[in-house]
């Protein structure tokens, strides 16, 4: 159950943060700790007691300190954190690339559930999302037809994104210094430096990277909608250039540049550099996405 995953999820997250104290040492207030994992105060209290149950926590004068380190065997297992809407993403988009999928192309939904190892339901759901972008098409009684993408759709879509994209990252930006996304984005910083010395052999390591910071940006924008429309963002940008294998080590280490520069734009808070920026970064992944698609 979603529910089931988002409680690992924050456990494990928990168990993180813990893992940076000392025994003895106290634990921030449930309502610091919900925003800083990013889910319900219901939800903090539940992986609470969890971690009491197996000893990691325990309670001092009414109030819960550090009973131990965790250990590796704290942890869930990553499979159980993930959504089953995410697996299916995931699955989707690896079959995808690795198949060469064309327009026209038909998309069994029985076999992917069978596949992937999720109900059928929720590879409809999933397909069903983008539909409407016509991504995909349903045919009566025979299954999916994958459309793929033409020039026009990107452009259209990059128009989208580019006004979604420049708001969240104003917003980002705007952020108390104290905020949680800080500390997010100082960590996805740390990970572009480290990148940054390997490049030349981890180069394909960048995609998941690049994800993961624009995804913390738009999470900043707190607009149900634009968050959504990310959905389809994920499904282009972070699968389907990658199909367009020449030249990928020196775009991805040109796009790390850029990163870069546009995580010290966010730092710096001014809106007008942040926005120069944030326009540079996608006038690059546009001209990479056309040249992908033609």
């Amino acid at each position: 159950m979603k529910s089931d995953t988002v409680f690992k999820r924050a456990s494990n997250e928990l168990l993180d943060r813990l893992a940076q104290g000392v025994p003895g040492g106290g634990l921030e207030s449930e309502a610091k700790l919900a925003e800083a994992v990013r889910v319900s105060r219901t939800t903090i209290r539940k992986a609470l007691r969890e971690l009491t149950r197996r000893r990691v926590l325990k309670r001092r004068d009414a109030k819960l300190v550090i009973a131990r380190r965790p250990t590796k065997n704290d942890y869930f297992p990553m499979a159980d954190t993930i959504a089953a809407s995410d697996r299916v993403e995931r699955k989707l988009m690896e079959w995808i690339s690795r198949g060469g999928r064309k327009p026209g192309d038909y998309v069994n939904g029985l076999e992917l559930a069978r596949d992937f190892g999720v109900s059928t339901s929720a590879v409809r759901e999933y397909l069903s999302r983008f539909e409407r972008y016509g991504l995909v098409e349903k045919r009566p009684n025979s299954g999916w037809i994958f459309r793929g993408f033409t020039p026009d759709f990107a452009l259209e879509l990059f128009e989208v994104r580019e006004l979604f994209e420049i708001r969240s990252a104003k917003a980002f930006a705007a952020q108390p210094r104290g905020a949680p996304a800080w500390e997010a984005l100082a960590a996805i910083e740390a990970e572009h430096l480290r990148l940054r010395k390997d490049i030349k052999w981890r180069y394909q390591d960048f995609s998941s990277l690049d994800e993961r910071f624009h995804r913390l940006i738009y999470d900043a924008s707190r607009n149900r909608f634009m968050e959504g429309f990310y959905d389809i963002i994920s499904l282009i940008f972070h699968y389907h250039y990658q199909w367009r294998k020449e030249g990928e080590k020196q775009r991805n280490a040109v796009a790390l540049s850029e990163h870069l520069d546009y995580i010290a734009a966010l730092k710096g808070g001014d809106p007008a550099v942040v926005e120069i920026t944030c326009r540079r970064h996608l006038k690059s992944a546009r001209a990479t996405l056309l040249a992908s698609i033609t």
